[in-house]
């Protein structure tokens, strides 16, 4: 039997999401959206590329989750963009409605799924999913880390002129301003960062890779990134699906881990079959621990926000 991957939102993100999901024939998908013809329309596209491209799984547009029945892995990327005058607030109250609908709604048709959030503010949404679906801790998860780590490594190896490959990376904290990209574990083909760029030069890709977003956001003026969100979210469902327990960074509820509790924060986690299968806790210096301390911080004063609405 194949596996079934739902996709909440039809937008660039999720459309991209669905697209390669079958272009890597990973599951069958199914593609929601509550505006009426959307998730039919691009559905019907992404399947008639199939002949095309070589691919063969099914796939369905839906504006109920009746059609999602069953499914192994259910991806959040509904919700709405910041827009100018809407505050922090007001983005996180609207997107909490989505997500709280769409957790409700996958989990009524799917109680065994895997979740993975996408839709932003994520660490925020990301706990709303979780105190939502009930569904234990490593259930839940957010697509972050991943696609801030993939910035980090693009602008080391344009710095550098390089291959991406070459490099290894990893960035923690929430997704935000407050990221924390390990310079200190950073390195090509096993050199150390700090021993191929100067201080100046790493702290200047370190705030690139903070604003990597709001870059894109500048470019675009009227949207914000889906490509490289979209294939950061595929690695973790291909990572899920196909049992090969890779490690990324991701945004996990934390336990006590990194004398953080309670709240969904960006680490590294070995994902699998089962969801989030380890989360590794690293040795930080004094430095790094007190960035991520500070970009839990961030998130816990959106939760709090949350938690005072909600009441």
């Amino acid at each position: 039997m194949r596996k079934k991957v739902t996709v909440v939102g039809a937008g660039n993100v999720g459309a991209n999401c669905a697209l390669r999901i079958a272009g890597k024939e990973l599951a069958d998908v199914v593609l929601v959206d509550v505006v009426e013809g959307i998730p039919q329309g691009k559905g019907l596209d992404i399947l008639q590329s199939g002949p095309v491209e070589g691919y063969d799984v099914a796939l369905t547009g839906a504006n109920d989750y009746a059609a999602t029945a069953d499914s192994d892995i259910v991806v959040i990327t509904a919700g709405f963009p910041r827009k100018p005058g809407m505050s922090r607030d007001d983005l996180l109250m609207a997107n909490y409605d989505i997500v709280r609908t769409a957790t409700e709604q996958s989990v009524k048709y799917s109680p065994n799924a895997i979740l993975i959030l996408v839709t932003n503010p994520l660490d925020a949404m990301c706990w709303t999913a979780h105190q939502v679906s009930g569904f234990p801790r490593h259930r839940v998860m957010g697509m972050a880390g991943i696609l801030d780590t993939a910035r980090f490594r693009t602008f080391i190896a344009q710095e550098l002129n390089v291959s991406m490959e070459s490099i290894s990376a990893m960035v923690l904290g929430g997704h935000g301003d407050t990221m924390v990209p390990l310079v200190r574990l950073t390195s090509v083909s096993g050199i150390p960062l700090s021993e191929l760029l100067d201080e100046a030069a790493i702290d200047r890709l370190v705030q690139r890779t903070r604003n990597g977003g709001a870059e894109i956001v500048k470019y675009l003026k009227t949207g914000s990134a889906y490509y490289a969100p979209s294939a950061a979210t595929v690695e973790m469902v291909e990572s899920i699906l196909k049992d090969k327990k890779k490690v990324l960074p991701c945004a996990a509820c934390l336990e006590g881990e990194y004398g953080i509790a309670g709240l969904f924060v960006g680490v590294p986690v070995k994902i699998g079959a089962g969801g989030i299968e380890k989360i590794y806790e690293i040795q930080l210096s004094a430095g790094e621990n007190a960035a991520l301390r500070k970009s839990a911080a961030a998130v816990q004063e959106l939760v709090d926000v949350l938690k005072q609405k909600t009441a």
